[in-house]
């Protein structure tokens, strides 16, 4: 390697370096000599998106299986607008390298000296690197090619550490300037624990498992980020303990094993999930993202919980001081394996949530497009070389219910919960997992990003997008007032939507497009898109704009999270009668 790089040729040696083999893109002229210089390079691909939002999402989507994802975009105008972007992956440890261009050295002089506003720019020549520095782990404007490699590492270094994006903002005449090359190789720092903190935690957390009657652990997308996978699943077999997982972190571990029971949605879980929560007394939180779909159980039983997690270590009201997750993880399968085999745990007997009565002929409905979709997965042997991608929409919630899919199989933004995501990390998870993505989306959600269609158009993918099309924001309407669903009742105005042609829409972008508002139209459209290599699909799903899945009612229609736990049991009496 020479002894010096420009400094774009220094931050796309350590991206490769780092497992990235594309970077999603929306050009500026700030950015050219980088976008020219990784065009001509060409060890990583750029692949061009149509906005920012479309860049960032895919950026979000390729991170969340290769621990690495980048998107390139203009100054000002474009980082603004992936600002939403950002801050999804944030919330959601995806660490993506956020990379732009500001105005060159001179021009910054002149903007200072004499009020001349550049393009892009707000006036404030750091506003872009100050606005990331509240969703990234770093945030850095490089102006000097001599501090440009220990920027660089320090950032790269930061996101490695801590699974969250960076901000690189590079001024423009800096990208060509000479720096030394990079040296060795960068790695995350290992997380440390105070010994006698673990050993703490791991005996007293031991000690409430066994004491507690229904014990179950709760599994979160933290193990995924940090590499956790396989020590949680020694865990679940040393310990015999069944498992469940939050929303965001459904399928970090294979859910065909005995010890799933379903994923923790609060109330939208299915059956036997949530009347084993609601016996739990002693939930074991780990690599939790805990949104409000858990304020039940917060409230019912923070007290009994054993948390771990990157930002905390508890055993009820209890904190202990730096524990690494790997060291606990590992510490108490240790545990329990020299406890000898774990004792029996028999499960409560369920009634399961009804299935879904239908024919041929029946108009679709969520469920019955949840049912069939499933059934056709199976039956074709797909589960292995798909991707399911659910929206922030009632869908989310339907599809959650899903049992038997394989380890990383399935993505959802259902923490940050930005409308779009689904479809605009479509192209994102199929570069970065090299499966077929099957994306579920909302009308809303996916008239906020249609144009992504394109993207795929333009990289041949065969991933399939599913609109559900009820002419609203379905899941908005039920926590507005869920009584909208009733026969005879109308839909808030502003959760209407305008009516769209989804095929003339598909054949504008160059996509297949197909329509479905029967079980029967639904079984043919599914048999044309299996066979589709190196083109995408769009098929919009009619569905009655007041179905009102299950799920979603259960979960819009649950008691308050400042009731009591007694009456959650009586309102799920049912299941066990």
């Amino acid at each position: 390697m020479p002894n010096t790089v420009t400094v774009s040729e220094y931050i796309i040696t350590r991206l490769k370096q780092l497992g990235l083999e594309h970077m999603f893109a929306v050009p500026g002229d700030y950015a050219g000599p980088f976008l020219t210089t990784l065009d001509e390079e060409g060890s990583i691909a750029r692949i061009p998106n149509i906005n920012e939002l479309g860049s960032g999402y895919a950026a979000d989507g390729y991170a969340r299986f290769r621990g690495i994802g980048a998107a390139c975009v203009q100054y000002g105008v474009g980082t603004f607008s992936l600002l939403n972007c950002t801050a999804g992956s944030f919330v959601e440890r995806a660490p993506v390298v956020v990379i732009s261009a500001s105005p060159k050295t001179s021009d910054r002089q002149l903007e200072e000296s004499q009020s001349i506003l550049f393009h892009h720019s707000t006036g404030h020549l750091r506003a872009d690197q100050q606005v990331f520095a509240n969703v990234t782990v770093a945030s850095e404007i490089i102006d000097n090619p001599d501090t440009a490699p220990a920027q660089i590492d320090y950032a790269l270094t930061a996101m490695l550490t801590q699974r969250r994006p960076i901000y690189l903002e590079v001024i423009n005449d800096v990208w060509a300037a000479v720096c030394a090359a990079p040296v060795g190789k960068l790695a995350a720092a290992t997380p440390t624990s105070d010994p006698k903190a673990l050993a703490g935690i791991i005996d007293a957390a031991f000690q409430r498992i066994q004491a507690a009657k229904q014990p179950v652990l709760w599994a979160g997308v933290e193990i995924q980020r940090y590499g956790l996978q396989d020590a949680l699943q020694e865990l679940v077999d040393a310990s015999g303990l069944p498992f469940t997982t939050t929303s965001v972190g459904k399928t970090v571990l294979d859910e065909s094993q005995p010890a799933f029971i379903g994923t923790y949605a609060g109330p939208a879980s299915p059956a036997l999930t949530r009347q084993m929560m609601l016996e739990c007394d002693c939930p074991v939180a780990l690599g939790a993202i805990i949104t409000d779909d858990y304020l039940d159980i917060m409230k019912a039983s923070y007290g009994q919980m054993i948390v771990v997690n990157d930002e905390q270590a508890r055993i009820g009201l209890q904190p202990f001081g730096r524990v690494a997750m790997g060291d606990f993880l590992t510490g108490l399968a240790a545990r329990f394996r020299a406890a000898g085999a774990p004792p029996a745990r028999k499960r409560p007997k369920v009634k399961p949530d009804p299935e879904p009565v239908y024919k041929d002929n029946s108009e679709l409905t969520y469920n019955i497009f949840y049912a069939e979709l499933s059934k056709f997965l199976v039956k074709q042997k797909l589960l292995n070389d798909m991707v399911l991608v659910l929206g922030e929409s009632t869908s989310l919630y339907v599809f959650g219910n899903l049992m038997g899919l394989p380890r990383n199989s399935f993505v959802a933004q259902a923490a940050w919960g930005s409308l779009g995501h689904e479809t605009g990390c479509a192209l994102g998870v199929a570069l970065g997992s090299g499966k077929r993505p099957f994306v579920v989306a909302g009308d809303g959600g996916f008239m906020m990003i249609c144009q992504e269609i394109s993207s795929l158009v333009r990289q041949r993918s065969n991933a399939v997008v599913f609109v559900m099309s009820n002419k609203g924001y379905a899941i908005e309407q039920a926590f507005v007032d869920i009584n909208a669903f009733k026969p005879g009742q109308e839909f808030a105005a502003f959760d209407m939507l305008p009516t769209w042609d989804y095929l003339a829409l598909a054949k504008a972008f160059g996509a297949r497009g197909y329509r479905a508002g029967t079980v029967q139209e639904l079984q043919k459209v599914l048999a044309d898109v299996n066979g589709l290599t190196d083109v995408p699909a769009l098929v919009e799903i009619v569905i009655p704009p007041h179905d009102l899945a299950p799920q979603l009612a259960r979960l819009a229609g649950a008691p308050a999270a400042t009731e009591s736990r007694e009456q959650h049991r009586l309102a799920l009496k049912a299941l066990t009668a």
